[in-house]
């Protein structure tokens, strides 16, 4: 817990009971007025101010965290009286002459404008208590959330299983899980992420000098980053010798439960990145990068906020759209749906023999390698975030490079529908059914809808993207034909999905503009459920059988 929060309990805020939010609100104003007063008049400071900190500065500092907080909860708190009791008490510390916080960027999303997004307090019963439900599960309605909310079956699926990952009785302890998230996230340089369960992981009573590195944690834990580095970047080396490794380690092994367990949290988070970064994730209101305690200027932002890419998303929708028409992006939509008619008709007149799919497959599986990021620099990740694993350099690699040949993987052999399912169920019960009914939910959702369009069968398109995740990945159906992959995803989406899948700390918004120009953010935001959910980790399960 960071130092000033541990004066102040939270948890009560996260009652469905009026009075009990009432009576916590009443005690958090108390405490942060006191503080105010203590700066106002140079009282004594805390004794013991974090390190490096004076003890006046280590006073603000903790002042500036509550207040950070009370922020957060004024934009964020899915509970009417706690949004406006925490505004309440920011504007009487402002009225003292403390300088108050205000939010940085513009909304959730850095790439999909904050008025397209649902406003929390604007929202219907149903997602009221969804949210509800989140906020007092994590005392806090993230901003993956919020955008997740664009599709609320599929929410609700996300968050019913997190929670069951995270809180509920299971094979690992609370602390472990939430560290295993941290090695997760910060294998694929996701600081949200990182600094969201350093957070979850204090609050749980894990030990912060495990925070300081990896060599700092657990021996048990510290095996496990061998696994996590492989699944995150080149799954299709893992061999049985990895699994075998950890449950044989004397008395650092791991159970087979407990390495379920493990395996299901890291694929989750690998995935919970890419949406991440492909959905442009701003931070957090209340954490670094998310606020400041600086005045706006006259044009609502200043040239901090411009160097930090938190300058008008208007703006920027205007630039980035400027370069394309109206009509340009009608002739694409039209051009997509005309490719699916042609198709279908095709399939319908004749189908291709196991020999050609084969074929189509291996062509599909080596063009997939010469589908390069613009941005195709190594990317160096921070200090706080690489402290977390280790091999820094170790990252994703094309599977089939220089030569090397990678066994297909064919789905009917093994797949998670008949060996995976059973055996997660078995050793950590219910999991296996949240997950597959997560899939499920990606894999058919839709509106019918294409830009303009309505009424539209999508399943051609969503099992396109679908199976070219998995081509990347040396993953094959037998019953698809390849061929029509390169019919349906043009290059720039091509690029935005394997960047996604593969790097995704290296999306940008461009990339994310370049691709289906005329669809609706919810529409990109569908087909992308399909990128970042499409975890190939999961056929990690069957070796464990």
């Amino acid at each position: 817990m960071a130092e000033g929060d541990s004066e102040v309990r939270w948890d009560g805020l996260c009652s469905r009971d009026p009075s009990t939010r009432e009576t916590a609100l009443e005690s958090i104003r108390q405490t942060v007025l006191r503080k105010t007063e203590d700066l106002r008049w140079g009282r004594e400071a805390p004794l013991r101010p974090p390190d490096g900190l004076s003890p006046p500065a280590a006073s603000l500092d903790g002042l500036n965290r509550l207040l950070a907080h009370l922020l957060m909860l004024s934009k964020r708190c899915p509970f009417k009286d706690v949004r406006e009791k925490s505004e309440f008490i920011l504007k009487s510390v402002q009225e003292l002459g403390i300088r108050i916080p205000r939010p940085l960027g513009h909304g959730p999303s850095r790439f999909i404008p904050e008025k397209e997004i649902l406003q929390v307090g604007s929202e219907d019963a149903q997602m009221h208590s969804l949210f509800a439900d989140s906020f007092a599960a994590l005392g806090r309605l993230d901003n993956i959330t919020l955008v997740m909310v664009f599709h609320p079956q599929y929410l609700e699926s996300f968050l019913k299983t997190q929670h069951y990952l995270l809180q509920m009785d299971g094979p690992l302890p609370l602390h472990f899980r939430h560290y295993i998230g941290i090695m997760a996230a910060a294998r694929h340089q996701c600081s949200y992420l990182v600094n969201l369960h350093v957070n979850d992981f204090l609050h749980v009573g894990g030990d912060p000098k495990w925070l300081n590195g990896l060599e700092n944690a657990p021996q048990k834990l510290q095996n496990l980053g061998e696994l996590n580095k492989v699944l995150a970047h080149r799954p299709w080396l893992i061999t049985k010798e990895h699994i075998e490794g950890l449950l044989k380690a004397e008395e650092h092994s791991w159970s087979l439960a407990e390495l379920v367990h493990a395996v299901v949290l890291l694929t989750h988070y690998h995935s919970l990145a890419s949406f991440t970064f492909g959905c442009g994730i701003s931070p957090e209101i209340h954490c670094d990068g998310g606020h400041t305690f600086r005045p706006p200027s006259v044009s609502n932002y200043c040239i901090c906020d411009i160097t930090n890419g938190n300058h008008s998303m208007d703006e920027m929708q205007v630039n980035s759209a400027g370069n394309v028409s109206v009509s340009d992006s009608f002739f694409e939509v039209e051009a997509l749906m005309e490719k699916m008619r042609q198709l279908q008709e095709c399939r319908d007149e004749e189908e291709a023999s196991q020999e050609e799919m084969a074929s189509r497959f291996e062509i599909e599986k080596r063009e997939s390698m010469f589908v390069f990021s613009s941005d195709d620099e190594e990317v160096t990740p921070a200090r706080d975030v690489s402290r977390h694993f280790e091999d820094t350099s170790y990252g994703y690699k094309d599977f089939s490079r220089h030569g090397m040949h990678v066994p297909t993987f064919r789905v009917q052999d093994y797949c998670w529908e008949d060996h995976g399912y059973s055996l997660v169920n078995r050793l950590y019960p219910d999991v296996g059914q949240l997950i597959d009914e997560k899939f499920h939910i990606a894999y058919n959702l839709t509106y019918n809808t294409m830009a303009m369009h309505k009424d539209v069968d999508t399943s051609m398109l969503r099992r396109a993207i679908w199976n070219y995740i998995h081509c990347m990945f040396g993953i094959r159906y037998d019953d698809y034909d390849y061929g029509e992959i390169n019919q349906l995803l043009d290059r720039s989406f091509k690029v935005y999905i394997k960047t996604v899948v593969c790097t995704p700390e290296k999306v940008t918004k461009r990339m994310y503009d370049s691709f289906w120009r005329q669809f609706k953010h919810s529409e990109k935001r569908r087909t992308y459920l399909h990128i970042c959910l499409v975890s190939p980790g999961r056929n990690l399960i069957i070796m464990l059988e």
